[in-house]
């Protein structure tokens, strides 16, 4: 249990979303309407359990970090539940990172029209090959220093809420400027989607429908902006990206984990009133396994978001490192519960009288979303490969070693 006001709070939270909000689902496949989100967000303000995550300064609950995810999870148990409570991607991600780099006029200009729910954002990295997708140091996107700014060109994909967004945080590549002390690297700047040189391109259709304004090519033609739109210092953008990218992945984590709990309700209302061989569904070996299996993906998913987000309050380096391992394990567990869901679901399952096949739209995407699991992996591999380097180094003996009669010498000296 958390602790007090924070249960109180996940308690409202369950309240809510299950009275007010499942209610209110648009038909399964579809996007929740503008009208009908401003409404519910009204509600949720007037619930006290508007924006979790954000600080109460600007219209947030003011929850640490490592007590996100149990409400994030309440919030997720409906697909529309984040975006009502104002704490979904791209938006929470933003906010979170605003909060910690953003100067106080930054904070008043962008920040709190967004943590209000006033406007939408979008967060522009991910470029069409070959440029950053999984991997953000092949960022090809520059940014220029002109005479009291910067020029910039640039085009993004895949850029999630960019239709309709008021402003996008853009990552580009700048140079070194000597004569400043800015380092080479990359730079974050704060774009007003309506600036001069800023287009939205084609769409990109993708199978999920939760985030509002789509997925699409965005470009930065000849953008000329002044030195305050830059986030943070200049050059400092792949740091800054991580203070980002690690709590986002792991909120992923805790939204669709939310959805994959309530997939699993809804198959276990069906094992424990569909009658099958002469047996109730559940009564039948083969369901059962497959609701334990789905139980076991669900507590090991809260056990590894627990500590990911403990940890990124305590060790934000560490931490990072640690929601990779958990965005691979939640990405594929949930994806997991939901597809057993429906198996046990039968032919309704993959219907629209059931909203199962949506989740398994909306949570799909997850695997590729925020660095894929391939990526993530490769990454997992060779930190636990520098560890152990580092350990054998410093005078622990291998395990592989056997000697020349071919027997193991595992734990000898």
């Amino acid at each position: 249990m958390l602790p007090e006001p924070f249960e109180a709070l996940r308690l409202r939270t369950r309240e809510f979303i299950r009275t007010v909000v499942i209610p209110a689902e648009p038909k399964p496949g579809t996007t929740l309407d503008h009208d009908t989100r401003l409404d519910l967000m009204a509600q949720a303000k007037r619930a006290g359990v508007f924006a979790p995550h954000l600080a109460v300064e600007y219209g947030g609950q003011g929850v640490p970090l490592e007590h996100w995810p149990a409400i994030f999870i309440e919030a997720g148990y409906s697909p529309i539940g984040p975006a009502v409570l104002n704490c979904m991607a791209p938006d929470e991600g933003n906010m979170h990172m605003l909060e910690l780099i953003a100067t106080e006029d930054q904070k008043e200009r962008y920040l709190r029209p967004l943590g209000a729910g006033d406007v939408r954002s979008c967060f522009g990295m991910t470029e069409p090959h070959p440029g950053a997708g999984s991997d953000p140091l092949a960022l090809q996107s520059s940014a220029e220093r002109v005479a009291g700014g910067w020029k910039i060109n640039a085009h993004k994909r895949f850029i999630s809420g960019a239709e309709g967004a008021a402003y996008c945080i853009l990552m580009a590549r700048t140079e070194a400027v000597e004569t400043e002390g800015f380092p080479a690297g990359a730079t974050m700047f704060l774009i007003d989607m309506d600036h001069p040189g800023v287009r939205i391109g084609n769409p990109i259709n993708a199978i999920d429908t939760a985030i509002a304004g789509g997925h699409p090519h965005v470009y930065f033609e000849e953008c000329v902006v002044p030195d305050d739109a830059v986030l943070g210092a200049p050059g400092e953008g792949f740091a800054y990206a991580q203070v980002r990218l690690g709590p986002a992945r792991l909120t992923h984590c805790m939204r669709w984990l939310g959805l994959a709990k309530r997939a699993q309700d809804i198959a276990l209302d069906r094992a424990g009133h569909r009658e099958l061989f002469g047996s109730q569904l559940r009564e039948l070996g083969i369901a059962q396994d497959m609701l334990a299996q789905s139980e076991i993906d669900i507590a090991t998913s809260e056990a590894i978001i627990d500590r990911t987000a403990v940890m990124l309050e305590r060790d934000p380096k560490a931490g990072a490192a640690l929601s990779g391992i958990a965005k691979v394990h939640c990405s594929d567990a949930i994806g997991r519960i939901i597809d057993r869901a429906i198996q046990l679901c039968g032919g309704d399952g993959v219907t629209d009288a059931l909203p199962l096949a949506s989740y398994a739209n909306e949570v799909r995407p997850f695997r590729i979303y925020d660095g894929s699991n391939e990526t993530h992996k490769w990454a997992i591999s060779r930190r636990a490969s520098s560890r152990r380097r580092r350990e054998v180094e410093a005078g622990e003996p291998r395990r592989d070693v056997v000697d020349e009669h071919g027997e193991d010498l595992w734990g000898q000296q």
